[in-house]
């Protein structure tokens, strides 16, 4: 099977979707690889590492993307390279299937096997595969270093000859993935962090990193089978929001990481809780892409709201692309080597394997995944 990976187009997108490393290990289990040129240069990965890896090179992008039996991407396509797309391959990326009806029915209509990442089950045995979680991780840290180079103050406590320098106290609101390696971070970097999450059962996880549980009566919450905050009442969030303002009043920075999967961000942070905090402090709003959880943040812009400043920066992995790429690679080598066959030198994808039930969307010219096929009627 030829598996091709091309460049990613989307503006400020830099991670690759296969690094060398994994490359070669493709080309061990029998495959044949070929890259586009140029397609690992922005995450520091040459062409000659990929030909040394074993990849052939293409500059022909059409080309490629109709040869190939296996696409590799990071971010979705567009609707025109679908249709350039060979009939039957498997294609493998972020779709965003909630949101991307026309799209999930374009790649049925071309006969696409489609693979969305952000499907893969949350259990012990995808646990490898999981991309959401190891690229949310890395974001988790980048928030934390985003807030430190924004805020006019030292994060660790420093005795001085002039004095102590106190620590900063930081707020990290959502104890996921993200949520629990910012609060490694900035503890690393030596600041008094408290924390908050939905899920009480998280709260041993938060203070074994050494921070605070902030715990608010919210009655009945908990999460979801696959480890998801359940989306609270309207009730139940103003309850959040008034115990949060009381804590962001005192913090000097604040990292929200609320998010419900296929769903718009919850706005758990309104323009009266920003007023409460000091001026000079910083909010990082992680899910600003989905809609943002703080009143007034802006997709790639700072926002300064009386003195606070607001940091709504997207594709957070992205900043740390080199590892991001290794860490996504390695989810895409270990999806495909769960479900390769040696006998054959192919990928089969068995419809009966819960991984591929929870993340193949479309095969056979029809949506497959039952969830997203009744989203799309």
């Amino acid at each position: 099977m030829l598996i091709v990976v091309p460049s990613e187009t989307l503006p400020g997108e830099r991670r690759v979707a296969l690094i060398p490393d994994s490359v070669k290990k493709l080309i061990e289990l029998g495959a044949e690889v070929t890259v586009q040129c140029g397609a690992g240069e922005l995450s520091g990965f040459k062409d000659e590492e990929y030909r040394d890896a074993g990849a052939q090179l293409s500059s022909d992008r059409n080309q490629l993307l109709g040869s190939g039996d296996i696409v590799l991407r990071v971010t979705k396509p567009d609707a025109a390279e679908v249709s350039q797309l060979k009939q039957g391959a498997v294609h493998i990326s972020y779709l965003d299937p909630y949101n991307e009806t026309e799209l999930i029915q374009s790649l049925a209509s071309q006969g696409i096997s489609a693979i969305s990442m952000e499907m893969i089950p949350r259990t012990t045995l995808a646990q490898k595969m999981d991309a959401l979680s190891s690229q949310a991780n890395l974001a988790g840290y980048i928030t934390v270093i985003l807030a430190a180079r924004k805020l006019d103050r030292i994060f660790p406590m420093m005795m001085t000859p002039s004095g102590t320098i106190a620590p900063v106290r930081v707020f990290i609101i959502g104890a996921g993935v993200a949520g629990l390696q910012a609060i490694a971070t900035a503890k690393r970097l030596g600041a008094r962090v408290d924390a908050f999450d939905t899920r009480p059962v998280v709260a041993e996880q938060v203070q074994s990193l050494g921070a605070k549980f902030v715990e608010i009566d919210l009655g009945e919450t908990g999460q979801t089978a696959d480890g998801y905050a359940k989306q609270l009442t309207e009730e139940q969030l103003q309850m959040q929001r008034e115990g949060m303002k009381q804590v962001m009043a005192r913090s000097d920075v604040v990292i929200t990481t609320a998010q419900v999967f296929g769903r718009p961000a919850p706005r758990i942070v309104t323009a009266e809780m920003v007023q409460a905090m000091k001026p000079g402090s910083v909010i990082v709003d992680m899910a600003v892409e989905t809609g943002g959880n703080v009143e007034g943040s802006a997709l790639n812009e700072d926002v300064v709201v009386d003195g606070v400043t607001i940091i709504g920066l997207g594709n957070l992995p992205s900043e740390v692309c080199r590892n991001a790429s290794e860490m996504y690679s390695a989810n895409l080598f270990n999806l495909l080597s769960e479900f390769w066959d040696d006998e054959s030198k192919q990928l089969q994808l068995d419809d009966s394997n819960e991984i591929v039930q929870g993340c193949l969307i479309t095969a056979a010219g029809k949506i497959v995944n039952e969830t997203i096929a009744n989203l799309a009627q």
